[in-house]
């Protein structure tokens, strides 16, 4: 909620997009249920408002070092702009980046973000498949393999990453079709929305102010392609939003929308508006379930020395009566993208009666005010 990170959407991705502009007599496509096709739906889909593509990871530790979460994430945003201006200077397409390492001995997350309009050799998208670059960040799918490389260069670091497939395409919520709201007879929110879990990571990291050769690093990890043209509901504030790698080969989605009613910060939890959750065994056999049979509790909350935010970066999340929590590989994984809104988007164990059983990422919008203009996961 991914996507989205991960806002629209997804991670997933569900999805974290930043500010978008009020749309003006654009007509955007609404988002239906149907076939996904690939390799078609892995490119961009132009019409639509928002989308992006999630890639997350834990990279294993080093000599004795601690894990790194990595996140890189594409976001494409099709702005009110008349498709029929004929200017190479109209923002038809816009395509922003988010690049953040979790380090745990740093204590706070290294992050930059890259910004441009589609043309001018400066960014663009494939509509055929994943290929998506921006001021010579790019995430790219071999249509051969459905291995993706990806490269963010930025002033404090550079990230090199290939993460390979090893299972089958996960379709979120009804074969792709993800609501992000009850089906009550007015119009649902909703996304197009799969992922690709448990994929096999190798990784160069490097950190500027260290110096040296970056080593190979493996991990797991977890990408998030969520589209939609609609926002947030007004009847929801914000979300949270879970996406994991376990050990045993499975995967876990899992996402609530929370009340827009909802208690402060701090307080008792109040029940979700809408939940949804997906649990993919390793020999593929998928189970969805209801939002009565989810639930989020929060187990640990820290707060933001910059935006006062408190986030509950540890939670208690039941599916099906099975419990889990979540702990993060340190407190502050706070994002604040330049003209967007902060969020926590945070590398975390996954523990099962107390034991760890897998790793990936919790994503919490919301907490640090309202989520402008966007659809959540």
């Amino acid at each position: 909620m991914n996507r989205p990170r991960r806002q629209l959407l997804g991670a997933a991705a569900l999805s974290c997009a930043p500010r978008l502009p009020q749309a003006a007599s654009i007509a955007y496509p609404d988002v239906m249920p149907r076939a996904l096709d690939f390799p078609r739906d892995f490119g961009a889909h132009l019409p639509y408002r928002i989308e992006w593509w999630y890639l997350t990871g834990v990279l294993d530790p080093l000599s004795g070092g601690p894990q790194l979460g990595l996140q890189l994430t594409f976001f494409r945003i099709r702005p009110p702009v008349d498709p029929d201006n004929p200017s190479r200077f109209a923002a038809h397409q816009l395509v922003l980046a988010h690049a953040a390492i979790a380090d745990p001995r740093r204590g706070a997350l290294l992050h930059e973000e890259r910004f441009a309009r589609t043309g001018f050799g400066v960014a663009s998208l494939s509509e055929n498949d994943t290929q998506v670059e921006v001021d010579r960040w790019s995430l790219a799918r071999d249509p051969a393999s459905g291995t993706y490389r990806a490269i963010a260069q930025a002033s404090q670091f550079r990230i090199e990453v290939v993460a390979t497939p090893t299972q089958a395409l996960l379709l979120q919520g009804e074969r792709g079709y993800s609501r992000k709201g009850p089906d009550d007879g007015r119009a649902t929110p909703a996304s197009l929305y799969y992922s690709e879990p448990q994929l096999a990571l190798q990784a160069r990291v490097r950190i500027e102010s260290e110096g040296g050769d970056a080593r190979l690093r493996s991990g797991r990890g977890w990408l998030d392609h969520e589209w939609s043209s609609t926002y947030l509901p007004p009847q929801s504030n914000g979300w949270d939003w879970v996406g994991f790698n376990l050990d045993d080969a499975s995967a876990l989605t899992a996402f609530q929308m929370r009340p827009a009613a909802a208690k402060e910060p701090g307080a008792d939890r109040v029940a979700a508006w809408f939940a949804y959750a997906s649990l993919r065994s390793g020999s593929g056999n998928l189970r969805t379930f209801a939002p009565a049979q989810v639930r989020f509790e929060p187990k640990q909350r820290w707060t933001s020395p910059r935006t006062r935010a408190t986030y509950p970066v540890a939670q208690r999340i039941v599916v099906a009566g099975r419990t889990f929590e979540t702990r993060p590989l340190m407190p502050d994984q706070e994002l604040e993208p330049a003209g967007g809104f902060a969020y926590w988007e945070g590398a975390s164990e996954l523990l099962e009666g107390g034991r760890v059983v897998g790793r990936g990422y919790l994503e919490l919008t919301g907490y640090a005010g309202p989520v402008p203009g966007v659809l959540g996961r």
